[in-house]
């Protein structure tokens, strides 16, 4: 499964910061760490959406932008994995800037829901993990 604009410094910085993944349910979850869910405020039946949250890794959440910004600027990108027509729909409503806050926000989930599947993959082949072992013995 490939994500746009998503290569190795993207994907090793990711694994470096939140390792298996284990602390997170779904994908979703993972880009609510990262800060790039909007903050939500809701009285009775309104809901209104504000700036983004701007809590977790910082460093994470300027790399998911920019691979955002580099999909929304190279046409053949947006092509290639599907999204056309979600980006062509979106930029008739929302202002450039949100529309890169949201395709951002799409990639952390996809690649918190794919490393979730792998982990899950690897516990039904090998069991689960075994943290207790220590590669080097203390006296």
């Amino acid at each position: 499964m490939s994500v746009p604009g998503i290569g190795p410094i993207i994907s090793s910085a990711m694994v470096a910061a939140i390792g298996t993944g284990d602390a997170f349910t779904k994908g979703r979850d993972f880009a609510a760490w990262l800060g790039l869910v909007p903050k939500q405020i809701s009285t009775g039946d309104r809901t209104i959406l504000g700036k983004i949250s701007k809590r977790g890794n910082r460093y994470l959440r300027v790399l998911f932008v920019q691979a955002a910004w580099v999909v929304l600027i190279k046409p053949n990108s947006s092509q290639r994995h599907g999204l056309k027509p979600w980006l062509e729909a979106a930029k008739k409503r929302l202002h450039h800037n949100v529309l890169a806050i949201a395709l951002a926000n799409s990639s952390p989930a996809l690649l918190g829901a794919s490393l979730l599947m792998v982990e899950l993959s690897r516990r039904a082949r090998f069991g689960p993990r075994d943290h207790s072992t220590r590669l080097v013995e203390t006296p």
